[in-house]
């Protein structure tokens, strides 16, 4: 039996990963998966990776995952806690000290979104949500997740440089989604490339894919182990 530790991206919480946590909870492992500080504008990415640490306690052979704005957290998570596996999950990539703020244009990633709007109709990077993240989400399922959305990340998370060196020395796996319309698959294929020396692992969903594809991705985190 093995602990996950999901990490939820920008505006979530942890009941993001509701449906996944069900899947692995159902196969015998232990799930964690909080909320990080949300409506306060002095939050840092530490503060973020304090709250992880202490909701995980002395919890053993640990899967850390981290989904989109979550990919500055889960690797400092795994770092501080020797996880046995990290795993990304249509999630940014940092490179050691640069800040959240800074990655959309280090990486050009809104070259990439814009270029993508262009080959499909705009929907690539939509301003509705429901076109541009929830696009494969059931609708009622989608609108209770804008329910819930919260003020996260921080304007402070936003201008912290990232604190680690290199990235851990820790197995790392790398989930892309094919139909993400955040991050378009060609740039996070070349990103992860670049950034982490690794070939994607890739799944049929949005940007979403812990609530279109719950099981799915839960039988891809598992054949990890």
């Amino acid at each position: 039996m093995s602990t996950y530790v999901l990490i939820h991206g920008g505006g979530d919480g942890g009941w993001s990963w509701h449906l996944v946590a069900a899947e692995l909870r159902a196969r015998g492992h232990e799930v964690v998966a909080p909320d990080l500080p949300g409506d306060d504008a002095s939050a840092t990415l530490t503060d973020y990776a304090d709250a992880v640490v202490e909701a995980v306690g002395d919890r053993t052979d640990l899967v850390v995952v981290g989904h989109s704005f979550g990919g500055f957290t889960a690797p400092l998570v795994a770092d501080r806690l020797a996880a046995g596996l990290l795993v990304m999950v249509a999630a940014m990539i940092p490179a050691p000290g640069e800040s959240p703020g800074d990655w959309g244009s280090n990486t050009g990633c809104g070259e990439a979104v814009r270029a993508q709007a262009a080959r499909d109709g705009g929907r690539t990077g939509h301003a509705d949500p429901f076109v541009g993240f929830y696009h494969d989400v059931p609708r009622p399922l989608a609108e209770k997740a804008l329910s819930k959305e919260r003020a996260h990340p921080s304007p402070a998370a936003m201008r912290e440089p990232w604190p680690l060196d290199a990235w851990p020395d820790i197995p790392t796996r790398f989930v892309l989604c094919r139909e993400d319309r955040c991050f378009p698959p060609d740039f996070l294929r070349g990103l992860a490339a670049e950034r982490l020396g690794l070939v994607p692992d890739e799944i049929a969903a949005g940007h979403c894919v812990a609530l279109s594809r719950p099981t799915e991705l839960a039988d891809l985190l598992e054949s990890y182990r």
